[in-house]
């Protein structure tokens, strides 16, 4: 094995998994979920485009993986290591990946994004190292693992989802190069963002709640 995917399963053993175990448990959060169907999400803003590069090399752009499906969209980058940031996204996600393998309505009607926001270091070939975690359940709803061509390009993004990314002073950081918020978008079919998940409220089952919420949405018949 290449030494650089050896060293990306290292990271994903020590720093993502255990996020997934936390995702999987329902912990830290201890509260009532709202019964989905319930509740409505309101439109927040349409979801932004730009030009993005998928695992085999392909130029696409972003609003075809943000569209005709529910779509949770993670933005990470690789040599994070802070299990409060891109670790326990990539735990969330991981999660929802893996409930949507059980589920038919899921894994037709749900997708999965995340997209780096450090281009120079997550090229398409180190981000196919992270596609081995969609490897593990073939049946379950796409994970998709973009980088851009550079920062030029990437920058338009960042700006229109408020995805704020600053390069630290110390380059030595053990947490990462890079300071960032944690965000992961939830996208309805039609482009539009109806959640934006914080450090304080990304929780997989309540992001579960959301998804089945715009599914029964997209049932319910026109007024």
């Amino acid at each position: 094995m290449p030494m650089k995917l050896l060293l990306l399963f290292t990271w994903i053993a020590a720093v993502a998994l255990p996020w997934m175990a936390e995702a999987n448990s329902g912990l830290p959060y201890d509260y009532p979920l709202p019964e989905p169907g319930t509740y409505a999400l309101p439109v927040i803003q349409d979801a932004a485009d730009g030009e993005v590069i998928a695992t085999d090399g392909r130029r696409l752009p972003l609003r075809s993986l943000t569209r005709d499906r529910v779509t949770v969209l993670s933005f990470i980058y690789t040599r994070c290591t802070s299990a409060r940031a891109c670790p326990r996204a990539t735990g969330v996600l991981a999660r929802l990946h893996e409930w949507s393998a059980g589920d038919r309505d899921l894994a037709s009607g749900v997708r999965l994004v995340s997209l780096s926001f450090d281009p120079q270091v997550d090229t398409p070939d180190r981000m196919a190292g992270y596609a081995a975690l969609a490897r593990s359940h073939p049946k379950a709803a796409p994970w998709h693992f973009l980088t851009t061509a550079s920062r030029e390009q990437l920058a338009p993004i960042l700006r229109d989802y408020g995805q704020a990314v600053d390069r630290k002073e110390d380059p030595r950081d053990p947490e990462g190069t890079l300071h960032h918020a944690l965000r992961v978008f939830l996208v309805d079919r039609e482009g539009r963002v109806r959640n934006i998940y914080n450090s304080s409220n990304l929780d997989a089952r309540l992001v579960m709640a959301d998804i089945r919420s715009l599914l029964l949405e997209e049932r319910a018949p026109n007024p």
